[in-house]
């Protein structure tokens, strides 16, 4: 006889998941409704053994997703969007003693296979390895709307589905693992009509808990490195006489930074622009525009074969790029040492972007998978805007890099001390690389000012002015740091000042919309 592979195994989820768990997601909540790629990776990326997904045959077809948060906060009343963070998970505390039940969702097409049991025994289990206190959420009440007329207290309701006077599917199911009703969560999650919003309160009491139960710690994603190297490079703009002369440039600095052994090396926004000063004569914007697009592959296939060569992750600053529907993004392009390439396009164009070039705001703010953990990118001006750090930062982001290109000090220093906010609110490290010297025959160019650097939250752990290195003014050089990862976390949950554990999520919220 010959064994058979299992059809239908729970697993933890990965980021390789997430394009199959939003397409899930779609079919369980209908199209628009689902889990975005950004809340996804926030969950993975921030507590990675939470997350579980089942698969029947090779497809996805549930998914289970769960945080760590204090009781107190998990007992008080709540709605869905404050507990989560928005559908994030933002509110994960590695200090927590219980476990928070965010979601089950099963196929249409696959639920008689029990796999709802299945998710809740592997909470179980999760919680008891976790030795915590027991699990809590805010379970639905699909019955209610029905009878709503003979309990109008929707507590009336709950408490004759226990005492088995009525039967809801959802209620009966959870009471039949071993959960038991703790109140009702009034307007818990708008939209659902046939709960009439509301959401019963439900715990599991971990039978193996003691009196006082001290959490295992846990500082979410083990896969992380202690430390992250970083080199900036501070890139001097110049004539050159040929594109070999740029790539030559360019190749010197990976090279640097590589021998180093640095993880990350970083270059500045719009420093392929140099490759301009290769014409005769000064072209208008959009000619400039349309010559530099002409670069695009070769600057591509050269980068990508530069990171794995090198064995190193580039951050390549960024390139004007024509897309296909004519217009022209200001796209940062990431080569990672894995061979992979990823893009992101700049969302806000400066005044002077728009007038001079014609650069259109782009679309997109997702985290980016490395081995030394997600990353962000935002381009010079995105860096004022501190809804789209904090976007990044709840997928999971730990560092964020932001090439700029400014012309003077006072541009400079909006950048610098906006990154520098960005690295404080955030509770995360912020890299910037930027141009220096001067492109005489190349319109909207011609000056530049930069310190290039890399910053750090404010707090003890950190460089005491929340700067790990810093470069001269105009000059042409690179600036090294290691970036302790393991502080990091540390800072964000026992920090003399931790703000993402202590924002308001029931006063305001960061809402991204889905496509942008």
């Amino acid at each position: 006889m010959t064994n058979s592979a299992a059809k239908l195994i729970v697993r933890n989820a990965t980021p390789a998941d997430v394009s199959a768990m939003i397409d899930l997601s779609e079919r369980i909540y209908g199209a628009g409704m689902g889990y975005t790629r950004d809340n996804l990776l926030g969950h993975i990326n921030r507590f990675p053994d939470g997350q579980f997904v089942a698969e029947y045959e090779g497809k996805i077809v549930g998914h289970a997703a769960t945080f760590m948060i204090k009781s107190e906060v998990a007992f008080a009343p709540h709605t869905w969007d404050e507990i989560t963070g928005v559908g994030f998970a933002a509110r994960h505390d590695v200090e927590g003693d219980v476990l928070y039940g965010m979601d089950v969702g099963v196929d249409p097409d696959f639920r008689r296979l029990r796999i709802g049991q299945r998710f809740y025994r592997v909470r179980q289990e999760l919680c008891q390895y976790l030795e915590l206190k027991g699990i809590v959420f805010g379970g639905r009440m699909p019955g209610y709307a029905r009878r709503a007329k003979e309990y109008p207290n929707p507590a009336d309701y709950v408490a004759a589905v226990v005492a088995s006077k009525l039967k809801d599917q959802v209620i009966t199911f959870q009471l039949r693992q071993g959960f038991e009703p703790i109140g009702v969560l009034k307007n818990y999650l708008p939209g659902d009509t046939a709960s009439m919003n509301h959401a019963t309160h439900m715990f599991w009491k971990n039978p193996l808990a003691q009196e006082e139960i001290k959490a295992k710690p846990s500082l979410g994603n083990t896969d992380l490195p202690e430390s992250v190297r970083i080199t900036t490079v501070q890139f001097q703009m110049r004539r050159i006489q040929s594109i070999d002369e740029f790539e030559t440039q360019v190749e010197y600095f990976v090279d640097i930074a590589s021998d180093y052994r640095s993880d990350f090396v970083v270059f500045p926004e719009l420093f392929t622009l140099q490759l301009l000063s290769l014409e005769q004569k000064p072209l208008g914007p959009m000619e400039a525009i349309e010559k530099i697009s002409e670069y695009t592959q070769r600057y591509i296939a050269f980068m990508e074969k530069l990171a794995v060569s090198y064995n190193i992750n580039i951050i390549g600053g960024s390139h004007p790029s024509k897309m296909e529907n004519g217009d022209i993004l200001n796209v940062s392009y990431i080569f990672l040492r894995d061979g992979s390439v990823h893009t992101q396009q700049k969302l806000h164009p400066t005044p002077s972007e728009r007038r001079w070039w014609n650069i259109q705001g782009g679309k997109g703010n997702t985290v980016i998978q490395t081995d030394c953990g997600p990353i962000g990118v935002m381009i010079c001006y995105d860096s004022e805007f501190p809804e789209q750090a904090r976007h990044l930062v709840d997928q999971g982001a730990l560092l964020l890099f932001v090439p700029f290109c400014t012309d003077e000090r006072r541009g400079y220093l909006r950048v610098r001390y906006c990154c520098q906010a960005r690295a404080v609110e955030n509770q995360c490290y912020v890299v910037m690389s930027g141009v220096v010297g001067n492109l005489p025959n190349v319109e909207n160019m011609d000056i530049h000012y930069a310190e290039s650097c890399i910053l750090t939250p404010s707090d003890f752990p950190f460089s005491r002015d929340g700067v790990a290195a810093d470069t001269p003014a105009n000059t042409e050089t690179v600036a090294l740091a290691d970036l302790s990862l393991s502080d990091l976390l540390t800072a964000r949950q026992s920090g003399a000042v931790q703000n993402l554990k202590d924002r308001r999520f029931d006063l305001y919220q960061v809402a991204w919309k889905k496509g942008g």
